[in-house]
């Protein structure tokens, strides 16, 4: 089963400095039958306008990857750590006890990310950040893990939970597949490009919507760059 989320169906915030669009109910867009998707909570697709940035704000018991688009973020934070995330990288906080920091684009130009919260396995993991660059060419043709909980992931970001963050890049006519399995849930993002899967298509920046899909078989209908979150129901 797809569901289909358009971009302009969104939750939408602009703040002049800030352009967002939220996937589920975030701050003061709320939408009852869009509050998680499984251990999924948070999707949001922002624009940060050139020096400006979310100042020193608290987080706790809370997965938080950031994935970009273009641009490029400059993070610091109470545990000492600061650091540059550029187009094409991933960085993961995890608040754990709690972690106080703070995300700026110090660019010359927007910086458009992707900013996912996922639920953690249970309260109280210690807080740590870290940030990897993840070629858009190794991920050509096929799913890359970008962010994962699970065993055998070694190359990924860790998170504290039951769930992946996939990242490929498709050409136009390509397909990729991943075994989600029925009993899983999964979220689709094309960053860009527009895709098919399973006769239902999926334009860019829409969200999708996956459950009860032993295997996902994603076409290109034009070269894509797809994000895919595998979470526990």
């Amino acid at each position: 089963m797809i569901e289909v989320r358009p971009f302009d169906r969104l939750g939408h915030a602009n703040h002049g400095w800030l352009d967002a669009r939220h996937h589920f109910s975030f701050a003061h867009y709320h939408d009852p039958a869009r509050m998680h998707w499984g251990a999924l909570r948070v999707w949001n697709d922002d624009m940060i306008a050139p020096g400006t940035g979310f100042g020193t704000h608290p987080h706790r018991d809370m997965e938080i990857i950031t994935y970009i688009r273009e641009g490029a973020i400059t993070h610091t934070d109470s545990l000492g750590n600061t650091g540059r995330t550029e187009a094409g990288d991933v960085q993961v906080m995890s608040a754990g006890t709690g972690i106080r920091h703070a995300e700026h684009n110090r660019e010359d130009v927007a910086t458009r990310l992707f900013q996912i919260w996922i639920m953690p396995d249970r309260a109280g993991h210690a807080p740590s950040w870290g940030t990897r660059s993840f070629p858009k060419a190794d991920r050509a043709g096929q799913f890359v893990v970008l962010a994962s909980g699970h065993a055998g992931d070694e190359d990924a970001l860790p998170i504290n939970a039951d769930a992946r963050v996939l990242g490929a890049t498709l050409k136009a006519g390509q397909v990729a597949q991943y075994p989600l399995g029925a009993t899983r849930l999964g979220y689709l993002v094309p960053a860009q490009g527009r895709v098919d899967i399973e006769g239902t298509t999926v334009g860019e920046r829409d969200g999708a919507a996956i459950s009860d899909t032993e295997t996902l078989h994603i076409r290109a209908l034009e070269d894509s760059e797809i994000i895919l979150v595998d979470t526990l129901a």
